[in-house]
């Protein structure tokens, strides 16, 4: 259990339970929107496997996805200051279907 400080001052006790603590491995997110919310379905792809699963999804209201992309900023830049930068190794934001390894054939 974290203690974190809410905006008011007051602390909000956070617990994270076992199940939940080890995490789930993602390296694609897939993101759609709405008027009221934002749903980020994190999703695991496989090398030579056509098809994945998402593995879990998270639903955020609009003003929690802008804290969220706050957020995420703050710890990659300082992330970066600590360990250099982080290379973008698809600057056009495509889906990588490819993991640099050998093509199945069949």
């Amino acid at each position: 259990m974290t203690d974190q400080k809410k905006p008011d001052g007051k602390k909000l006790n956070i617990e994270l339970p076992e199940e939940v603590s080890s995490g789930i491995y993602s390296n694609l997110a897939i993101i759609t929107h709405s008027n009221s919310e934002f749903v980020i379905d994190f999703v695991r792809l496989m090398p030579g496997v056509p098809k994945a699963k998402v593995k879990s999804r998270i639903i955020l209201t609009p003003q929690h996805a802008k804290r969220l992309l706050k957020a995420l900023n703050d710890n990659i830049n300082k992330f970066e200051k600590m360990h250099g930068p982080i290379k973008d190794i698809d600057p056009q934001g495509g889906m990588p279907m490819n993991f640099g390894g050998p093509t199945a054939q069949a």
